[in-house]
């Protein structure tokens, strides 16, 4: 007997299962698909959660006034210039430093004078021998006028002839011709000595108006000009003096919202560098032309007078700004809407809301708020704009959350996650 038939004495013979033991594993096969299915039915059929954007409803203090509209620009000098001379020169004095207050009429810089001076001195002398000449004529003239008076009775005897009398007349119109030649030049020689004074004094400059000091161009060695001469070599200015009480802001609104602003409007400023303090300001006139190119219209807007009296930059003049606003500064403007205006809104806390927040249906404002998981669709009563928002006046606080751009099929207690 070999090795397979001793393998094949060891298998097992099985009987055949009972046809109810074939049937129960069948029924537990059924059931498993069953509970499979029916799984994959609910997870299928089940109710998503909706994917939405949040926002937090802000309160408008009682008596703010509301806003219509908002812009960014930058804080402009009305009074701003560069200080040069009125003649080229060499520059020997500079006696101005950045952010030194100046007043009006103060010498900023001094230039060489050396030539100036030399010629005024030679007008003077001019001036003076012209002056000195006019006597001898004077007395030279009242010599002539007694010879002609002489003559004239001598003529009336029959002693003299009419060429002498002529000759005697000739002698005083000369000498009156002369005088007033004399004086001309006297006049002549002033003007002279005027004109070097003043360019005397052109080598002096000085300060416009009063201001501060924000640039030194120049320094003692160089040479000035009131046009750019030399190349590189040659300042065109001094300094550039800004007149701080004239600062005020200039903003570009889009040409699609300046119906929204109208002169003397009050606006609420906050520059970029002290984000908390609002500094009151109001519209001075809007630049009757557009640009173009970019479709604005360019605001003025004047700071307001309670930011002047009784600043801390008085020592700039008593009409000076706080001294924290600065030329160039960046500035974000809102626009009020008016007292009047406002209504019942401006005597107490509003709740404030984006646009695309509320819904309405049937002439009925509502807004979906957000209840942890779920929404809670709330009726609301809504008054004017402020900016780009809306007023709520009932139905919602401030603080609340709500939905943004409701997604279709957003309805009471519907599961959300947000965005």
């Amino acid at each position: 007997m070999g090795p397979i038939d001793d393998l094949s004495a060891l298998r097992i013979e099985r009987a055949p299962l009972p046809p109810e033991r074939r049937w129960g594993k069948w029924a537990a096969w059924l059931v498993l698909l069953a509970a499979v299915g029916l799984g994959v039915w609910y997870w299928a059929s089940r109710e998503r959660p909706l994917e939405v954007e949040v926002a937090t409803a802000t309160t408008r203090a009682a008596g703010a006034q509301a806003s219509v509209l908002n812009a960014s620009g930058y804080v402009t000098a009305r009074r701003r210039a560069t200080v040069s001379s009125k003649v080229t020169g060499k520059v020997i004095e500079v006696n101005v430093e950045e952010g030194m207050a100046v007043r009006e009429g103060q010498v900023l810089a001094r230039l060489d004078d050396a030539t100036v001076r030399a010629t005024l001195a030679l007008a003077r002398a001019q001036r003076d021998a012209a002056i000195r000449s006019v006597p001898e004529i004077e007395v030279r003239l009242a010599e002539a006028g007694l010879t002609l008076s002489r003559r004239e009775r001598l003529r009336a005897d029959g002693l003299v002839t009419d060429a002498e009398l002529d000759q005697a007349r000739a002698e005083v119109n000369s000498l009156r011709a002369r005088l007033a030649a004399a004086r001309e030049q006297v006049t002549v020689a002033e003007r002279q000595v005027a004109l070097q004074e003043t360019a005397l004094d052109d080598t002096i400059i000085r300060a416009p108006f009063g201001g501060v000091a924000i640039s030194k161009d120049a320094q003692p060695g160089e040479m000035v000009s009131p046009v750019s001469a030399g190349g590189g070599f040659t300042r065109t200015g001094i300094s550039t003096i800004v007149d701080m009480t004239s600062l005020e802001i200039e903003v570009d609104v889009n040409e699609s919202y300046i119906n929204r602003v109208t002169p003397g409007q009050a606006v609420s400023a906050v520059l970029d560098a002290y984000p908390d303090w609002q500094i009151p300001a109001r519209v001075i006139t809007m630049v009757p032309t557009a640009d173009r190119q970019k479709a604005t219209v360019l605001v003025r807007i004047a700071f307001d007078p309670s930011t002047r009296s009784g600043s801390p930059g008085a020592s700039f003049g008593d009409d000076a700004l706080d001294p924290r606003i600065l030329p160039d500064m960046g500035v974000k403007v809102t626009f009020l809407r008016e007292a009047e205006d406002a209504g019942l809104a401006a005597r107490r806390p509003v709740a404030l809301v984006p646009r695309a927040a509320v819904r309405t249906e049937a002439g009925a404002s509502y807004v979906f708020v957000v209840q942890q998981e779920t929404v809670q669709r709330r009726a609301i009563q809504t008054a004017g704009t402020d900016g780009d928002r809306l007023e709520v006046t009932a139905g919602l606080n401030g603080g609340e959350r709500i939905v943004v751009t409701p997604p279709d099929g957003l309805v009471e207690g519907s599961r959300i996650v947000i965005r």
